[in-house]
């Protein structure tokens, strides 16, 4: 009896060959299917990385909009001699502000150095200049996009058409997570969502356990956290218990379909996390002096503030990755203003929340980064007859890490004397993402998911550690 291609592929999967592949495979430790399968009945539990590990966790404060390096971190004074110059692919300036299209700007804002380290802020980073010996600053990173959807992806995904897993997604695939009442992956995003949507924060082709989950930033952050009245514990348990039963006579039925063992465990965090975030997400408990400290009841301060302070208890909690997004910083018109407004914000509440995790010895295992999208360019048009903004530019950014095992006390690479591209230690962010995971104690080249055909990661094709970066 003849067979056909397809059926004599999958007979395979019974011959001695397909065991010596499968323990090939495991040697590895990522075989999708053998994970996947180990992992039904608690997919989050917490594994040993690939190397001793310098952080533990992760806390993302991801400024959606591209803030600009060279109004923050990364001072260009040699903007001063050009300002309000017409800009050329040439280099040739104008002085007619009228005549021309675009137009070099200087940055409506101060510098000095702070620290021992002398870290370069813009004045109106107040706080965050207490905290200046703690940072690692690096300005060598590029981009591929200058759209805001596909940079987003780009940045939280490592791919810019969307559809991968997430970096809280890969994380908590390769770390587990060391509370199983809570998400291992924690997104706290602003009442509209960033560009891209929830697709930053998603597990992608990933097993569904690692996807992340959003807490909203206003009313109840997880809705129906409660049973309704008159549900006992008791009696929600004895429905889970019998759903349970139901669902594990269908996945027997059909094995390999991953789908219903996610939300199999969904339906057990769930359950799980009635107990346990009521109390992870309360702020009653926390003293007036760290309410004070974070910002919490200021105008400008009191949204981020309750971020900051949320993700320290999540880190307490155990939670793996948390994701605090802030914007938008795309400041194309009166960059003082809005980056003005914007670092008011999340100056004291960062500042608050580095103090906060070095005050109880969580700092040196926890990994603070600070990033948008992409940086900004030191041209821009005019509207209205000014030219106080910048557009978008993937060719200079700068990154900053806190804790974690980074370079603290240092700047590391640098940028052209316009910040108009990186010059120095310059990476592409997949060389940025691959340090990232190293200091989760994560080898992006054996952090792989099978997956239409290839074995993939976060890095796409592989990228290099920048070993400036860590300690």
């Amino acid at each position: 009896m003849s067979i056909d291609r397809r059926d004599f592929l999958y007979s395979l999967g019974t011959s001695l060959g397909s065991v010596a592949f499968s323990a090939l495979l495991a040697g590895d430790g990522y075989a999708a299917n053998d994970r996947a399968a180990g992992q039904a009945a608690a997919p989050l539990s917490p594994k040993a990385g690939h190397f001793p590990a310098k952080a533990k966790n992760c806390i993302f404060l991801m400024m959606e909009g591209g803030p600009s390096h060279i109004d923050t971190f990364d001072p260009k004074p040699s903007l001063r001699r050009v300002h309000l110059k017409e800009f050329t692919r040439k280099g040739e300036q104008k002085s007619a502000m009228e005549s021309g299209k675009r137009y070099y700007v200087e940055s409506p804002f101060k510098f000095n150095r702070h620290g021992e380290s002398g870290a370069d802020m813009a004045d109106n980073w107040r706080h965050l200049a207490d905290v200046a010996d703690d940072l690692c600053f690096y300005r060598g990173c590029q981009v591929d996009s200058v759209n805001h959807p596909t940079a987003m992806y780009q940045i939280n995904c490592g791919n810019r058409f969307g559809g991968d897993p997430g970096l809280g997604a890969w994380v908590t695939y390769g770390l587990g997570s060391e509370n199983q009442n809570l998400p291992g992956f924690l997104v706290l995003p602003e009442v509209s969502y960033p560009q891209g949507g929830a697709a930053n924060w998603s597990n992608g082709y990933l097993p569904a356990f690692y996807q992340g989950t959003p807490l909203r930033p206003k009313g109840s952050p997880i809705l129906d956290l409660r049973p309704p009245d008159g549900v006992t514990a008791a009696r929600q348990r004895a429905n889970l218990d019998f759903l349970n039963r139901l669902n594990a006579d269908h996945a027997a039925e059909h094995p390999g379909h991953d789908d219903l063992n996610a939300r199999i465990a969904s339906y057990e965090l769930a359950f799980r996390m009635q107990m346990e975030v009521p109390d992870a997400i309360d702020l009653s408990g926390e003293s007036a002096k760290t309410l004070d400290m974070y910002g919490i009841g200021g105008d400008a301060t009191d949204s981020f503030g309750r971020k900051c302070l949320l993700a320290r208890k999540m880190v307490e909690k155990g939670v793996r990755f948390i994701q605090l997004y802030n914007g938008t910083w795309d400041s194309h018109d009166y960059i003082e203003r809005a980056h003005g407004n914007l670092v008011r914000g999340v100056d004291q509440p960062i500042a608050a929340l580095i103090k906060d995790l070095k005050a109880r010895s969580l700092l040196d295992s926890t990994l603070i980064v600070w990033c948008g999208e992409f940086g900004r360019t030191p041209d821009n048009g005019v509207r209205g007859g000014v030219a106080f903004g910048r557009d978008h530019n993937p060719n200079a950014m700068t990154i900053w890490m806190a804790g974690g095992g980074c370079n603290a006390g240092h700047t590391i690479g640098a940028t052209d004397d316009i910040g108009m591209s990186a010059v120095e230690n310059v990476h592409h962010v997949r060389d940025f993402h691959c340090t990232l995971l190293r200091l989760l104690g994560l080898d992006d080249n054996k952090l792989t998911y099978y997956h239409a055909g290839r074995f993939k990661q976060l890095s796409q094709f592989g990228g290099k550690v920048i070993n400036e970066l860590i300690a």
